[in-house]
């Protein structure tokens, strides 16, 4: 824990501005998530300890959805544990960084998303790796979680977000934050065209989130460039 309060006190500041950003526009999906749940009739507890242990946006939309549509908590869990497969290799893409310890691999096992990940390997250094997966996953782990907390209080009172185009927000920001590993490595861009198209074609014939799942057949472009 020492070396990583050390990796926390390195200061960047474009770093620093991009991962406010990110949790910018967390803390509003995070309040847009907080209020459905609360407006569909699920207690503020639910959606507050969904968000500390679960800690998936996708999956817990998705998990919500499910519960508010009529479905069983068992077909909710199963559809937030499909949905966030593609951690896994995530988690396999930055296991480097998480640093020794125990502790430190099981925090940061929690705090492995898109968008900590993004940060991480959009670095070339190690040390930068570091900093950028922890700062993002502490920042965006508090963020969500005081966000989502804010919304279920607030409950019907900020009705649908979607309705202000709020819910575009956080995907524009990750996609941002994408743009120059696309620009600087053609292997990563020829990858990513192919799990683009591959996703593309699947959205009209498959479930929410298992888009994003298919779209890692780009991987194997990646590993034979």
């Amino acid at each position: 824990m020492r070396s990583l309060h050390r990796t926390l006190q390195i200061h960047d500041p474009v770093l620093l501005r991009d991962i406010s950003l990110v949790c910018a526009a967390g803390g509003v999906v995070g309040v847009s998530f907080g209020a459905i749940s609360v407006a569909g009739g699920l207690p503020v507890w639910v959606p507050v300890v969904m968000s500390l242990v679960v800690y998936a946006g996708a999956a817990q939309f998705s998990a919500v959805g499910i519960l508010l549509a009529g479905g069983g908590p068992l077909a909710a869990a199963a559809t937030g544990l499909l949905l966030n497969t593609r951690n896994a290799a995530f988690s396999l893409a930055v296991a480097d960084v998480l640093g020794p310890g125990r502790l430190a691999r099981f925090v940061g096992a929690h705090l492995v998303t898109d968008e900590t990940a993004a940060f991480a390997l959009a670095q070339r250094d190690p040390e930068r790796r570091r900093v950028a997966f922890w700062v993002s996953g502490l920042g965006l782990f508090t963020v969500w979680n005081v966000c989502v907390l804010a919304g279920a209080l607030a409950g019907t009172a900020l009705g649908d977000t979607a309705t202000y185009g709020l819910d575009a927000a956080f995907p524009a920001v990750l996609a941002a934050l994408a743009l120059p590993a696309l620009r600087d490595r053609p292997p990563v861009r020829r990858a990513a065209l192919l799990g683009a198209a591959v996703a593309l074609a699947a959205t009209a014939v498959t479930p929410t989130g298992v888009p994003v799942l298919l779209a890692l057949a780009g991987l194997a472009v990646w590993r034979a460039s």
